[in-house]
């Protein structure tokens, strides 16, 4: 037992470490990363839903890609 064996204890709470191999970590954080990604998706699909029924308000890059012509000053 001890950091010899890639075990660390601290208090009551117990803490392990675990090497991993480098094709193992890259397998994870493509996982990771895939995850993260379908979920920024979800969440920006979900966003232009509710702008598209007027459930939320519009910050000005929304605006302008969704109304340009409340930008468009050329008939002042």
């Amino acid at each position: 037992m001890g950091a010899e064996d890639g075990e660390i204890r601290q208090g009551s709470d117990q803490t392990t470490q675990v090497a991993i191999s480098r094709d193992q970590f890259l397998a994870w954080k493509r996982q990771k990363d895939a995850e993260s990604s379908a979920k920024q998706a979800e969440a920006a699909r979900k966003r232009e839903e509710d702008i598209a029924a007027g459930r939320v308000p519009m910050n000005g890059r929304e605006l302008f890609l969704h109304q340009p012509w409340v930008f468009d000053d050329t008939h002042l």
